[in-house]
């Protein structure tokens, strides 16, 4: 007879997730890079849609921060205004993407053990174990890579295969 207190084995390690994550982190620059230079920023379905190039600038620019809070209980929001004034070219964006998933690997690392069992007050908005703010970033980016698939397609663009990371 199995109880609700009956201990229950890790279902993915912190290693095992960063792998997955970062899975996706490959395929969705692969989408970036799949958008004309000319569309990334420009091209919106409808009104208030944001440009693919918006999306994934806030994909990049929620990692670091939600690492760094995390880490040391400091949640500094990123400034968004400034955000979309800084980066305006498909060349720009993956560098920072790069730059991001080298960060994201380096610092995950360096993430206590207990993180993501402890709550947290997430920028303010959410307050949720530090697991459930990574499972939000990650769900975060397949949500706005699943816009860019449908932006390429209205651009005449094949995505890449999704299940290929």
């Amino acid at each position: 007879m199995s109880t609700n207190t009956d201990i229950v084995p890790t279902f993915i390690t912190p290693d095992a997730l960063l792998e997955h994550w970062q899975g996706h982190r490959r395929l969705t620059r692969r989408v970036i890079e799949a958008f004309p230079e000319d569309k990334l920023f420009t091209f919106q379905p409808a009104s208030p849609m944001r440009s693919f190039g918006a999306l994934a600038l806030e994909v990049i620019h929620m990692v670091v921060p939600t690492l760094e809070g995390l880490a040391t209980g400091n949640w500094n929001n990123p400034n968004w205004e400034e955000i979309a004034r800084s980066q305006t070219t498909k060349a720009d964006v993956l560098a920072l993407w790069d730059e991001t998933t080298e960060a994201l690997q380096a610092r995950w690392n360096r993430l206590p053990g207990a993180t993501f069992d402890e709550v947290h007050n997430v920028f303010g908005y959410m307050t949720e174990p530090g697991s459930i703010a990574v499972l939000y970033l990650i769900d975060n980016e397949i949500h706005h890579r699943a816009q860019g698939y449908v932006y390429l397609r209205l651009l005449g663009v094949e995505p890449p295969a999704f299940y290929e990371r």
